[in-house]
């Protein structure tokens, strides 16, 4: 049987991208070492966090099963950041590790069109021009072929396991190492590298004196992941936090000469916000100790994770190690931790749909990339699951059928495409994880807003149900309408007005003030109470409070990256660009005609009679044309974004400014003989890259691995100064040209 996909691994990157290419109709066959395994929680038992959440939260938007899972098995939820702005908040949760693999296994096993085989993968196989994956070979000598394959091999890429001067070939412990795969991709003229990651003692729960140890709860109002999930009051348990001791660190520092770390034996690179205890040790010699979280890793909190405590020391200095722990001094290691070393393949030689640019139909994804973290990796699996898909219509049209041929997420509307554009243009010689300072754009990428940012794309993919598409585009809606509404409508500082924010515990006005301000206000959260306040100063006869008019705040603009990202608004900011190009994500996505037709139902129409109707009324009184929002009848969810948009409403517009700029700065034309040498900003590798591909505008320039936004910025100024000068050199020409003339009429 030749499948659609095939996809080698059943990790976290392994098991997205079989169940979203099965989900959108592919017949799908996934090769694991052990199905039991599937999703296993490899690490520290928890999902999320900052930078991370977003991420969980857009795969979720897009038909992924992370979130879901994680709300089915997690046993604490907590809002990390949560004093701070809601671009930098973060949703984490904790989860039984032993439940989440069960349920990821149950599910996969479950989903229509997706058959899973225990199998090691040795070899990948070619066509007869050498140049397209067909296929990929076991350790038992048995072929699976498919259309594309997918390849999600994790950590056991020449996975060696270091615990002190013990090495152990193992790609996770207790579970062999692939070792002849690593070889195949080389073979396929792929270029390696090698990384390193660890992880921490487990304790026995039992064994661990808890008394005179901090707890750590999770939040009284749980968050969820997933958009799906409805009713949720889950059963939570405590954390607890102690820390190293002046003892923990001598120990440490006794046994240097037996840590693999400094001792030679690791030769792989490991990461920079996740250090090893002896790491810490030896770089941060001026403290006297670290904070060390004590998490439950299943519901009976029979074993814990020493979280910050990432060790590759061998197993007697462990021992030591945790005895001198506040509250561990008794405690019985069930895990000891350890180092490990593992290949990936430079990720700049993938397109930014994760297909490999030296063999088509060969999609790699998540550590393999070298990224580091289960959100990273379920990230990557998606898109590469929904690529290889979305390429299945050039080979099956009549089974096929998608408004896209690829999908490559921007910047400025995914930490997703961020990842994939840092990873395929940058590259990264240690493992990568997402930060929220990695984005541009952070303010208009939330977690609150990824399923509005996304409703689009999985509408076309067809990975959410007509129920939730038609809920969140009624949202979208209502956003739309409300907020522009607040924006062109004011109160004055009368009785009426004054009385209605102190109601609210809000500060008096002592000015006519928009509507906007006062719902973007830290205290305003009573939507309700504003809707009766305006229909009652709408029928007054009297001196009211409400104003009609042209906003104060400035032009309008549509929030592109929160409210709709509507196919208007791309289609005039947008550059113009050929087809068949692999989408940078630095650029505008292109929208074809199906997109258009598609979206103009549900997202275009409703703002071409909401936002634009409701920005052309400008009475001095509210008519029926401009009616007051029904805030009563919004959802929860849409009140949280009309207020957290009109609270940042400013800094957005200047975001959307410098996106739109962004996009015009593209479409910039580069001259054929233009010359690269020389230009101050821009390095060698750069020069040389731009001069043997001679890109014809900068958005092909962006399309070149290597070229950053920064090269960009320094290229689009050279080609404005060059620009500047042709024209004052040709004002010359054409006056002097003129002086001649008039010199000969006057002879």
């Amino acid at each position: 049987m030749v499948y659609d996909v095939l996809v080698v691994g059943g990790g976290h990157a392994g098991l997205e991208a079989a169940c979203i290419a099965a989900r959108m109709g592919a017949r799908v066959c996934m090769l694991t070492i052990l199905v039991e395994n599937i999703a296993l929680a490899s690490c520290n038992p928890a999902i999320g966090g900052l930078g991370k959440g977003h991420l969980v939260k857009e795969v979720d938007a897009l038909g992924g099963v992370m979130g879901k899972i994680t709300d089915k098995c997690g046993i604490q939820y907590r809002i990390l950041n949560a004093s701070k702005g809601p671009a930098v908040r973060g949703t984490r949760a904790q989860i039984d590790m032993d439940l989440y693999r069960i349920y990821a296994r149950n599910l996969a096993l479950n989903t229509p069109n997706l058959t899973i085989s225990q199998a090691m993968v040795k070899e990948i196989l070619l066509d007869s021009t050498g140049q397209k994956a067909i296929g990929v070979r076991t350790n038992i000598g048995k072929d699976y072929y498919a259309h594309k394959l997918i390849i999600t091999t994790g950590t056991f890429l020449q996975g060696l396991v270091h615990i002190g001067e013990n090495r152990l070939e193992n790609g996770r412990f207790g579970e062999s190492a692939s070792n002849d795969l690593s070889t195949s991709l080389r073979d396929l003229g792929l270029t390696l590298g090698r990384l390193k990651t660890g992880t921490c003692p487990r304790i026995l729960g039992s064994s661990i004196d808890f008394t005179h140890l901090e707890q750590h709860s999770g939040d009284e109002n749980p968050p969820h992941f997933s958009y799906t999930t409805s009713e949720f009051t889950p059963t939570q348990l405590p954390c607890y936090i102690t820390y190293t001791t002046e003892r923990t660190h001598e120990l440490i520092r006794e046994n240097f000469h037996r840590a693999p770390l400094f001792t030679g034996q690791i030769n792989g690179v490991g990461p920079r916000y996740c250090p090893s205890i002896e790491d810490k040790i030896s770089r941060f010699a001026d403290k006297s100790r670290h904070q060390l979280f004590l998490e439950p890793q299943t519901t009976h909190a029979t074993e814990y994770y020493v979280n910050g405590l990432s060790t590759s020391l061998p197993y007697d200095v462990q021992e030591q190690v945790i005895a001198s722990i506040p509250g561990l001094e008794n405690a019985i290691i069930t895990r000891y931790g350890y180092a490990i070393e593992y290949d990936y393949v430079l990720p700049t030689q993938l397109h930014h749909t994760l297909e490999s640019k030296a063999i088509h139909s060969l999609y790699l994804a998540g550590q393999i990339n070298g990224t580091t973290g289960y959100e990273e990796a379920a990230a990557l699996g998606l898109l590469a699951g929904i690529n290889a898909t979305l390429s299945l219509q050039d080979i099956a049209p009549d089974r096929f059928h998608f408004p896209r041929k690829e999908l490559v997420l921007r910047r400025d509307e995914s930490y997703i495409g961020v990842m994939i554009d840092d990873l395929v243009t940058k590259g990264t010689n240690e493992p990568y994880r997402v930060f929220t300072s990695r984005a541009e754009y952070r303010l208009l990428l939330r977690e609150d807003n990824a399923i509005y940012r996304l409703l689009g794309y999985a509408r076309e993919l067809g990975t959410m149900s007509r129920e939730h598409i038609e809920r969140f585009a009624r949202d979208k809606q209502d956003i739309a309408q409300a907020l522009a509404f607040l924006r062109t409508h004011f109160i004055t500082p009368n009785k009426h007005a004054q009385s209605f924010l102190a109601q609210l515990n809000l500060p008096p006005i002592n000015q006519k003030t928009a509507l906007l301000h006062i719902v973007g206000k830290d205290g305003f959260r009573d939507f309700d109470a504003l809707e009766a306040f305006l229909r009652s100063e709408q029928d007054s006869k009297g001196d009211s409070a409400l104003l009609g008019g042209d906003s104060a705040l400035g032009r309008h603009s549509a929030d592109f990256g929160d409210l709709e990202a509507t196919a208007d608004h791309q289609s005039s900011s947008a550059p113009k660009s050929p087809k068949n190009y692999e989408s940078p994500t630095a650029m505008p996505r292109i929208l074809e005609e199906e997109k258009q037709a598609e979206c103009e139902k549900f997202t275009a129409d409703s703002h071409k009679t909401s936002e634009a109707q409701f920005l052309q009324k400008s009475a001095q009184k509210p008519t029926p044309e401009t009616k007051i929002p029904a805030f009563s009848h919004f959802s929860p969810a849409a009140k949280e974004q009309i207020h957290i948009q009109a609270k940042y409403h400013d800094y957005i517009q200047k975001q959307q400014a410098s996106i739109d700029n962004m996009h015009a700065q593209l479409q910039a034309t580069i001259p054929e003989d233009f010359c690269y040498q020389g230009i101050s900003g821009l390095s060698l590798e750069v020069v040389e890259k731009l001069s043997i591909a001679r890109p014809k505008t900068l958005f092909d320039a962006s399309k070149i691995s290597g070229i950053t936004p920064a090269s960009l910025d320094v290229l689009h100024l050279h080609l404005h100064l060059q620009a500047k000068r042709a024209k004052v050199d040709s004002s010359s020409k054409i006056a002097s040209s003129k002086q001649c003339s008039s010199l000969e009429s006057l002879s």
